[in-house]
């Protein structure tokens, strides 16, 4: 090549780089969740809500209830909500809506809360009956979010516009146990995952131990199954883009593809993927033609059995995204 072409080259190259169209730096593909006094090397998380109107997200320890924020790009996450604050001693699944509100499932406490998603402040905090229960993760439908209880046959729901501190009741909104049947076999969840359709006309639910998906209508409460190909047995978190249904299966370490119909009455399976950072994922938010993986570990829990340190929320690329 001529110098003088070389050097225009050059010239050239300085000046994208100065008006920017360099690629961007390297995706963060880790997030690292710190420990607290309460919760160190052990902080066990299971939930991740992304805030749609920021570039902040959310993930919960079970450990001791302490909810993280996180910012797409940094690496690192800070403590949000402090671990055992207004009760919330283990959190589970939780939802960001665009009014700056957070949602937090409170897991075998049998309870829910209300944030405000900037200061933190307590929304409201909600209780279910005495008895067992597992309140395991939440979706957001028009004016209300609703809650599965994994123990309990019963979906629950609160205002999403209620309160400014206190606490109440939930609404049990709908009995299940004539329609999804519900094992009482020791440490056999039920209903977990939730999602509400784009239109917000039904919520779709996964039940863990037998890998079945329903279908429930938000007006008229009705419940019928989702006739798919197989079974996503293990079934967790859920994600719901368009027709397509993202189901996160944790001990199998894989997410699986459903293309649902128009009507989300019934859908065909698609080919899972995984990736190596995955540790007994949980559940998942999707960013940027992305997914962030909560790695719960909790195959590494319990007397003897010793978790990676730190723990960490993947972020893995959609296969064709």
């Amino acid at each position: 090549m001529p110098p003088r072409k070389a050097a225009l080259l050059l010239l050239a190259a300085a000046a994208l780089t100065g008006c920017g169209a360099l690629p961007r730096p390297a995706e963060v593909t880790r997030y690292i969740l710190p420990d607290t006094p309460t919760n160190a090397g052990a902080v066990f998380p299971e939930g991740v809500a992304l805030r749609p109107d920021t570039r902040n997200f959310y993930v919960t320890s079970t450990t001791d209830g302490t909810v993280y924020r996180g910012t797409l790009g940094t690496p690192t996450t800070e403590v949000f909500l402090p671990g055992g604050a207004d009760g919330r001693t283990t959190a589970v699944g939780l939802k960001a809506d665009g009014a700056g509100r957070l949602f937090i499932a409170g897991g075998s406490t049998g309870k829910m809360f209300s944030y405000d998603a900037n200061t933190g402040a307590l929304l409201r905090a909600y209780s279910t009956p005495t008895g067992a229960s597992f309140i395991n993760d939440v979706a957001l439908a028009g004016d209300y979010a609703y809650f599965t209880d994994s123990l309990r046959p019963v979906i629950f729901r609160v205002p999403r516009t209620a309160g400014t501190g206190g606490s109440g009741a939930a609404e049990a909104w709908l009995d299940v146990s004539t329609t999804i049947p519900y094992s009482t076999a020791p440490g056999a969840f039920n209903l977990n995952g939730i999602a509400a359709t784009p239109d917000g006309q039904y919520l779709i639910v996964v039940q863990s131990y037998n890998g079945k998906l329903f279908r429930i209508g938000v007006t008229d409460r009705s419940v019928a199954p989702v006739q798919i190909d197989g079974s996503v047995v293990n079934g967790d978190g859920i994600l719901l883009d368009g027709q397509t249904l993202y189901v996160v299966r944790n001990a199998d370490k894989i997410i699986v593809p459903i293309s649902l119909a128009a009507d989300f009455a019934s859908g065909t399976i698609g080919t899972p993927f995984s990736d190596a950072s995955l540790r007994y994922p949980t559940t998942i938010a999707q960013t940027d033609g992305r997914l962030l993986v909560v790695n719960s570990q909790f195959n590494r829990r319990g007397p003897g059995l010793t978790p990676e340190l730190p723990f960490t929320v993947s972020s893995v690329p959609i296969p064709g995204k």
